[in-house]
This record gives C-alpha cells, sequence and structure tokens, in this order.
C-alpha cells in the first residue's frame, strides 16, 4: 500500500493524463475533423489532383488524352506521342507488340531444348534466325502480313481502322467466351497490358543478354559465365 503523501503526486498526475486523453479524443470528434475549412479542402483537392497526374512521371504533367480510361493508363507519356497521334492506334501498337514478345519469350526458351525436322539449331536461339532458309523467313513475313492485313480488312492507319467503332486490340478471337462477363474481360485486359509490357521488356533483356554472352537463357541460368 502507497501511502497518501506519496500518492499525491502519481494521483495527480494520473488523473491529468486521464483529462489530456479525453480532451484528445474530443477533439476528434469535433466537428471541424468533418468539415475542415474551404481552404483546406481546396488545398487536399490541389494535392490530391497533382499526385494523380504526376503518377508516372513525378516531375512531368500528365498528358491530357490519357485520363485512366483505357487498361493499364497511368498518364505515362514522357514522349508525348498522344498529342499527336490517335490514343486507339497507340494502343494498338501497344498490345500487338506485346503479344508478339510474349510469343516471342516462349519462342526464345523453347528453342534452346526443341528442334524442328531438317533444321538445326544455332549457337543460341538468336543464332537460330540466320540458320532458316531464306525462304522459311519469307514465308514468315508474308504470312505476318497476311494476318495484319486480313484481321484489320486492310484498314491499317489511324484514320481508317476504327471507324465501324473496334476497340483496339479486339480482333473477335474469344473462343472461350473470356469477355462474356464486363468486370473479368476489364481484369483481363489489364492483365494483358501488365503481361505485355514485361514481355517486351523480357525479350529485349534476353535479346541482349544472348549478344552479349553468347548462350542462351536456360543455359546461362544453368552455367552462369561473367562478360569480362
Amino acid at each position: 500500500t502507497i501511502s497518501d503523501g506519496s500518492s499525491s503526486p502519481l494521483t495527480a498526475m494520473f488523473r491529468s493524463s486521464i483529462l489530456l486523453a479525453i480532451v484528445a479524443s474530443a477533439s476528434a470528434f469535433a466537428p471541424g475533423a468533418f468539415l475542415p475549412k474551404t481552404g483546406a479542402r481546396s488545398t487536399k483537392a490541389a494535392v490530391s489532383i497533382k499526385m494523380q497526374e504526376d503518377l508516372a512521371v513525378p516531375f512531368l504533367e500528365r498528358p491530357p488524352k490519357l485520363d485512366g480510361s483505357m487498361a493499364g493508363d497511368i498518364g505515362f507519356d514522357p514522349v508525348g506521342f498522344s498529342n499527336y497521334f490517335d490514343l486507339r492506334w497507340l494502343r494498338e501498337a501497344e498490345l500487338k507488340h506485346g503479344r508478339v514478345c510474349m510469343l516471342g519469350v516462349v519462342g526464345f526458351l523453347a528453342q534452346e531444348f526443341v528442334t524442328l525436322p531438317m533444321f538445326g539449331n544455332g549457337a543460341t536461339p538468336l543464332d537460330d534466325f540466320f540458320v532458316v532458309p531464306a525462304t522459311g523467313l519469307w514465308q514468315v513475313f508474308f504470312t505476318i502480313g497476311f494476318v495484319e492485313a486480313f484481321s484489320n480488312n486492310f484498314k491499317l492507319t489511324p484514320g481508317d481502322m476504327f471507324v465501324d467503332g473496334r476497340a483496339p486490340g479486339d480482333l473477335g478471337f474469344d473462343p472461350l467466351g473470356c469477355g462474356k462477363n464486363p468486370q473479368a474481360l476489364a481484369r483481363r485486359q489489364l492483365v494483358e497490358v501488365k503481361n505485355g509490357r514485361l514481355a517486351m521488356l523480357a525479350f529485349s533483356g534476353m535479346l541482349h543478354q544472348q549478344l552479349l554472352t553468347k548462350q542462351g537463357v536456360l543455359e546461362q541460368l544453368a552455367n552462369f559465365k561473367p562478360i569480362m
């Protein structure tokens, strides 16, 4: 038991602490906490808009056409292409490059242990391009041109590609019916854009890695050799 003489200072301190805690709690529920002054609200709104504009590149303003309506749009356009070209045409190009690079990454990996009949592999998957006969390369070239032309009904310019209301990247190919649910479609569109961007970076990295190391990707993982 603490004597009365020693308990008075402790009791006063304890009561003061409780009083301060009550005052702080009450001030949190005061009207000012919910309704800040107009100037404060305007400042917060301006800061919020500024943060949204600077989401991709902090020191640049967000391009006006990149309003976030497209999947994966975070306002990244430091060169300003969206100011001069149709945004739908740019998205079409991004999706096509992403799809090609997703296939290219798989092809780079598969060529290290898969060889087609009547063909031989080069030292690296990159060297396989120079092993393919010229007739085979022309076949690939004309096939790509055929697919590109007929998939867009020969509408290849920004002025006529979307006159029929077609969405960028939508070629009418959906055998699994993934686009029936709008919410699921929006999620898959974002996934495709992100995976396509990652594949473009990965394909570029694999390409330069093979040029510098003269090794395939899987070979280098299993038997790493520094450049120097």
